[in-house]
């Protein structure tokens, strides 16, 4: 896959619209073109302790962000036309779609695809499982901030161009 955008969600808490902050690589003709970093005020607006543990953000870093639709007005317009990827797709689909359910937007159908389904094609048994980390290292990328949306975008990417 050439031309495609890598996308990863964090989340607040449990419920799939608590996106805190996203990270989105844009790959186009084989090569990286963009890199988009945003903190998102979740909804509902509260963080929950282990989701905190895994990424390590808190209502002090998003208190001031700007919400999902203002975000995502921006983004669009880089990922405008392209397939989404991420790894372990269902869930960042599902945190996307259930963004457009919370703000009442209208979704425009995303095309999706997973890098870790692919990773379970591509490598099988050789791999002791298919984590980002795991499948990072694997395709030659070194995943140091595990959780970071951005980090994990760029993670993304690397698998996707790739095995693809």
């Amino acid at each position: 896959m050439k031309d495609f955008a890598a996308i990863d969600f964090e989340t607040a808490n449990r419920n799939s619209s608590s996106v805190c902050s996203v990270g989105v690589v844009v790959v186009r003709d084989g090569v990286v073109t963009d890199k988009i970093y945003r903190l998102i005020h979740p909804v509902p607006n509260y963080y929950a302790a282990g989701n905190v543990a895994v990424h390590g953000l808190t209502s002090a870093d998003t208190d001031d962000a700007d919400t999902f639709p203002e975000v995502w007005a921006e983004i669009e317009q880089y990922i405008e036309g392209l397939p989404l990827v991420a790894h372990f797709s269902r869930f960042d689909e599902g945190c996307l779609k259930a963004a457009f359910r919370r703000f009442e937007m209208t979704y425009p159908g995303y095309e999706f695809h997973c890098t870790c389904m692919a990773s379970r094609r591509v490598f099988g048994n050789s791999l002791p499982n298919h984590k980002l980390p795991t499948v990072a290292k694997r395709c030659g990328f070194d995943l140091t901030r595990h959780h970071n949306a951005i980090a994990d975008a760029e993670a993304c990417a690397a698998i996707a161009m790739k095995i693809l």
